[in-house]
């Protein structure tokens, strides 16, 4: 690579990583809250399942605003450009999830704190429908062909460290006296993402635009509806193939968790410790195995991570009913590393599916909607096959919709060595 290059290729990439690290923060600490302070404070019930239930679609809800988020940011990505909008999605996303810190609670103002709150979850969701994809596109467009998968993982890593920052922030808190905890100790996670975003503003803000986008700025004027009437094979199978990551993902972070404290009685810090484990396996996997799509390609290791974890589901729900602690760290470790064989290089191979001027949107829109499909419903679906049919169903649901990634995944071309700026 060229020397000039070096710097602002070194640049983007850290600026990229940190704003999608807070990002990842702030939409997954919900994710966290919802079983453990939301479905008591905001969505009160009765029935404990009723009530995890209710904030389970308050945290789908989320979800539906994605694509609209992926829509907007995709539009004005291709046609003002990527940085801008990574700028956008930073600032709003920060000042919803600082709002929820602030919200009374549902003995203080009865119905209007679960609706505030899921308002504040829609914002979020709308701005986090363009972030991820935008930093992947900052990242790739900057680096060498060779170096696409490699330079790009680097972005599906800042998930899983915005997650284990969300851990260990919640870890810390919930530590507190319960009583405590449930008066203010939950609030802290969301007041520190004030700080946490100035930072991420300040380090974006100095990132260069993308050079492709500089050479190939869009010239429609409705990018999105250009995805739709010239690109709509990829757009679906780019959202079939990131649709089993989606459900998979947030079994392990959201229900899976509630399983572990409500039916199998274990203390909140187990799903913390387990999901700050496999946290730390993709952060130090993943960049390898965005090295290796380099080398071998994109749909192999997307192909390979969709096989092993539809077989793994089976086993991982086997690992977590033992109740050890120890074995169950062991099952989130060898879990978060089968799935980061196919995450790691996922985005980057969906962005790839699609030229420059469309690129944006067309991405987004893919990863959206699949996240819309998978994610936003997983941990619903999975806690009514759990109390209608048990454990197993749940480990079915989630090999079957790896199934789908891996069809899909076959479907489309290999990208490794492709020219991603030609149109």
């Amino acid at each position: 690579m060229p020397v000039e290059t070096k710097s602002p290729l070194l640049r983007v990439t850290v600026g990229s990583f940190v704003g999608t690290v807070i990002e990842q923060y702030d939409f997954l600490l919900y994710g966290f809250m919802t079983a453990l302070v939301f479905n008591t404070l905001f969505f009160p019930s009765s029935d404990p399942t009723v009530g995890t239930l209710v904030a389970f679609a308050g945290f789908a809800i989320g979800f539906v605003a994605r694509p609209i988020g992926a829509v907007v940011a995709g539009h004005y990505g291709d046609r003002v450009g990527r940085k801008s909008m990574l700028v956008m999605t930073l600032l709003v996303a920060g000042l919803a999830t600082t709002a929820m810190g602030l919200l009374p609670t549902y003995a203080s103002i009865g119905i209007w704190a679960p609706i505030l709150l899921i308002v504040l979850r829609v914002v979020q969701g709308f701005s986090y429908g363009g972030e991820v994809t935008g930093a992947v596109l900052m990242t790739t467009e900057f680096a060498p062909r060779h170096r696409r998968g490699y330079v790009g993982s680097f972005i599906p890593a800042a998930g899983p460290a915005g997650l284990l920052l969300a851990t260990i922030a919640i870890m810390v808190v919930a530590g507190m006296d319960k009583a405590d905890f449930l008066s203010y100790g939950w609030r802290i996670p969301f007041l520190l993402s004030a700080l946490l975003v100035v930072v991420g503003l300040v380090i974006r803000a100095k990132a260069p635009e993308s050079p492709a986008f500089a050479e190939t700025r869009t010239r429609h004027a409705m990018p999105v509806m250009e995805v739709f009437r010239r690109h709509t094979r990829p757009l679906l199978l780019g959202v079939g193939t990131g649709f089993g990551f989606y459900v998979v993902f947030y079994v392990l972070l959201v229900f899976a968790g509630s399983y572990m404290t409500a039916t199998l009685k274990l203390p909140a810090q187990v799903p913390l410790v387990a999901v700050a484990v496999g946290s730390l396996v993709v952060i130090v996997f993943g960049p390898l195995c965005g090295k290796l799509s380099d080398r071998f390609g994109r749909r192999p290791m997307v192909v390979t991570g969709s096989a092993l974890v539809a077989l793994y589901s089976f086993v991982f729900f086997r690992l977590l009913d033992t109740g050890d602690t120890m074995v169950i760290y062991l099952a989130y470790a060898l879990a978060f590393g089968f799935v980061t064989i196919m995450y790691s290089p996922l985005i980057t191979f969906i962005a790839e599916q699609f030229p420059t001027s469309v690129r944006f949107s067309g991405a987004s829109l893919a990863g959206q909607i699949g996240a819309v499909l998978g994610g936003g419903l997983a941990p619903l679906i999975a806690t009514a096959l759990l109390a209608s049919l048990g454990a197993w169903s749940v480990a079915a649901y989630v090999a079957l919709s790896m199934l789908v990634s891996l069809a899909s995944a076959l479907a489309l071309p290999e990208t490794n060595q492709a020219d991603i700026t030609a149109e």
